[in-house]
């Protein structure tokens, strides 16, 4: 399998920043796929639909940033349940002459919280309405809680959100950044660096003593919310542990190998991590 030449990359805009390409790559040096590639390609949704349906027989598999995630499910002939259940695929896997779809978001999340050692919460806030939110309900009913609290800046635009609480059967309660209780077992922040700053201190004073953060920012690390929180004794987890766990199940569909080396990914990512803060 080492001499076998197969192409996969990462989609999206702007994607020169992505992680994707060095985690992938270390783990295909690690388990000997020498003939195996990955990429960064700039893609906007305008032009998924064409690039998708152009790739030829060498691909293997696509990772997608938003919007795509939503984009690529009309041009899949499978989709797993979970994906459309979130409303989005962030995997693509090429396999006996079909294109399938999958969401990794979720195993990424559960698995950066039980590493952490994040007990499953009695109660859960979730910041942000976007994609990210959604796989963040998905993962939360994963961990057996049928009820969250939702907090977008614009309630009226939480609608497609809603939905995917309703197709999972997580009931969910709605607040404005302006009013809502951040009193609960586990706050998940999906808000883009820097959206957060401005709620750090009122949620820190109120996460019980056994509360926990999950802020799906990894760069720059930490972020205001998370210096609060972690400066108060509350257990902090970072987006970097997200994007790990789900990118080594993305390698696990796409090559079909159980022996995905996520320890040689963690060091090759944190590495590059390093490197770009420093620059």
């Amino acid at each position: 399998m080492s001499g076998t030449v197969r192409r996969a990359a990462v989609l999206g805009s702007p994607v020169a920043h992505s992680l994707s390409p060095v985690l992938h790559r270390a783990a295909y040096a690690e388990m000997g796929l020498g003939g195996w590639r990955y990429d960064a390609i700039e893609c906007a949704e305008d032009g998924l639909a064409g690039l998708v349906t152009g790739l030829g027989p060498e691909w293997a598999g696509l990772s997608l940033t938003m919007p795509l995630k939503r984009a690529v499910l009309p041009l899949l002939d499978t989709v797993s349940d979970l994906a459309l259940a979130v409303g989005g695929a962030n995997t693509v896997v090429f396999r006996d002459g079909g294109r399938h779809g999958h969401n990794t978001d979720v195993y990424g999340i559960v698995e950066a919280l039980a590493e952490a050692g994040v007990p499953a919460p009695s109660s859960a806030v979730v910041l942000g309405g976007g994609a990210t939110a959604a796989s963040a309900l998905a993962a939360l009913r994963e961990t057996g809680l049928a009820e969250a609290t939702l907090v977008v800046r614009d309630p009226a635009r939480a609608g497609e959100t809603l939905r995917v609480a309703e197709r999972l059967g997580v009931a969910v309660t709605v607040r404005s950044f302006d009013d809502f209780d951040p009193a609960a077992g586990l706050v998940v922040s999906t808000l883009p660096s820097g959206a957060a700053d401005a709620l750090a201190e009122r949620v820190a004073a109120r996460l019980p003593d056994k509360g926990a953060l999950f802020d799906v920012v990894y760069a720059p690390w930490p972020t205001a919310l998370a210096r609060a929180v972690r400066a108060r004794g509350r257990t902090v987890v970072g987006g970097f542990p997200m994007l790990l766990h789900q990118a080594a199940r993305q390698v696990e569909l796409m090559t079909g190998r159980a022996d995905v080396p996520v320890a040689a990914m963690r060091a090759a990512g944190e590495a590059e991590i390093a490197r770009r803060a420093a620059s």
